[in-house]
């Protein structure tokens, strides 16, 4: 029996920097949702890498009521057996995708516009590839003034920790 090397980056030695994420309440979106909002430079930055990839750039927006996919919907199909589906997983979309886009400071004007015109909406960017007709990426750009779901990372695990843990679900 030959057994593959064990390969380690020497992270695991330290305990302190492992986590477990508290699975009542812990609400996400997507790529990027559990940090702090998005600061127009890191989003433009994470547009170009969109753009690097040759993916279009899409906008999308949804109030706070149906934004999150708490329940797998009307359908009434049982999610244990179909993984992966949900009711309620697309958003509206802010326009057209931005089809020949060049430059992110295109879609931060967009992000702007969606941003006045449904402040108290969660809006976010998603990348498409129009080759492979699939969405690659996605990050929130936006989140309304009274969302109350956002935490820090050390407040969405569970147990203590030296980070200052100890449970929390994102004000849930």
């Amino acid at each position: 029996l030959n057994k593959a090397p064990v390969v380690s980056t020497g992270k695991a030695a330290n305990t302190n920097s492992m986590m477990v994420w508290q699975p009542h309440g812990n609400k996400f979106f997507e790529t990027f949702s559990f940090l702090p909002p998005l600061s127009d430079q890191e989003i433009a930055r994470q547009v170009q890498y969109l753009l690097n990839n040759g993916w279009t750039p899409c906008i999308e927006f949804e109030s706070a009521e149906k934004a999150y996919c708490d329940s797998h919907g009307w359908t009434g199909i049982d999610y244990n057996v179909n993984a992966g589906y949900y009711d309620n997983r697309y958003w509206v979309m802010w326009k057209l995708p931005m089809y020949g886009c060049t430059n992110p400071e295109e879609v931060l004007q967009e992000v702007r516009a969606c941003t006045r015109a449904f402040p108290e909406c969660f809006i976010r960017v998603a990348g498409f590839d129009n080759i492979k007709q699939v969405q690659c990426s996605s990050f929130l750009a936006h989140r309304p003034t009274n969302d109350r779901t956002f935490a820090a990372v050390n407040a969405r695990q569970a147990g203590d920790s030296q980070m200052g843990g100890g449970g929390g679900g994102g004000g849930w």
